[in-house]
Order: C-alpha cells, then sequence, then structure tokens
C-alpha cells in the first residue's frame, strides 16, 4: 500500500471516529447529531461576525422548512439558542447562541480537542503548517465533491 493510499484509508477512519465520538459526546447530553451541526454552524458564524437565520440553518443542512423549524425549537427549548426580530426587517428571524450553548459546546468537544492538541505538540511550527494546508485543501475538495455529488442528483 502506498503512503497515499494509507492516507486515504486514515482519513476515513478519522471521518468515521469523529462520527463515533460525535455519537457518544452529543448522547450525553441528548442532542441530536443535527442539533449539533446547527450549533457548530452559528458557532462558526459568530465567530466570522454573520448572522444566522432559520433559512440559514434550512440551507446549510439541506433540511425541509418543517424539519428546519422543529430543530430550532429543540435548540431553543434546550436553551441553546434565542430568536430575535431582525431590527431592519421585523419578518426576518434572527437565531443567537446562549451561554449555555457555548459552555455545552466547549464541554463536548474539550476532551477531543485536548487529546488533538498533544498530538500537535509533537509537530513543528513548519509541519503544522503544511499539515493545516493539507487539511484545508482535502476540507475543499470534499465540498467540491460534494457539490458534484449535489449537482448530479437533480
Amino acid at each position: 500500500m502506498t503512503a497515499r493510499d494509507e492516507l486515504m484509508e486514515l482519513l476515513r477512519q478519522f471521518t468515521v471516529e469523529t462520527d463515533r465520538y460525535v455519537d457518544v459526546a452529543s448522547a450525553r447530553d441528548s442532542l441530536h447529531r443535527t442539533d449539533l451541526h446547527a450549533l457548530s454552524i452559528m458557532m462558526g458564524a459568530a465567530q466570522a461576525g454573520l448572522t444566522v437565520t432559520p433559512g440559514v440553518l434550512r440551507e446549510e443542512l439541506n433540511l425541509s422548512s418543517p424539519a428546519t423549524t422543529a430543530l430550532v425549537d429543540r435548540l431553543d427549548s434546550a436553551g441553546h439558542v434565542t430568536r430575535r426580530r431582525s431590527d431592519v426587517d421585523r419578518r426576518q428571524v434572527h437565531l443567537e447562541l446562549t451561554n449555555r450553548a457555548r459552555t455545552t459546546g466547549a464541554e463536548l468537544f474539550a476532551p477531543l480537542g485536548r487529546h488533538i492538541d498533544a498530538v500537535f505538540e509533537e509537530y513543528s511550527e513548519d509541519q503544522l503548517v503544511l499539515l493545516r494546508d493539507m487539511m484545508q485543501a482535502v476540507t475543499d475538495a470534499t465540498v467540491a465533491a460534494r457539490n458534484e455529488a449535489a449537482d448530479k442528483a437533480d
């Protein structure tokens, strides 16, 4: 097996193990996988200074309108998001993360982050830059493959 083949296999294993981790960690807080994906999208948007609406979640998660409503209702009932009417367009609802969501997210992913950070300590800054660039390219390739698959499904 070539190094390229081994790397592809390791990426597959990483994906499977990440899914397993999310299943175990989210079960502890009775969160659905979609709930975690929604919170992740919202956290990323908050870091980028962007506003999230139910429509954004619907598009990002590829959900129907009723499923999006159920998702937002679950997150609201669990105290992870609040709904706020837009100051510009009162018809639009903005979703905001609560401190509880941030705390829950930190608790869910702290063990994973701690273990991965320990691995990063074994590499030089130059090696980490190379790995970062590779992971960005792999992520971009994954998005391109997803878009290609979606185009073929249409």
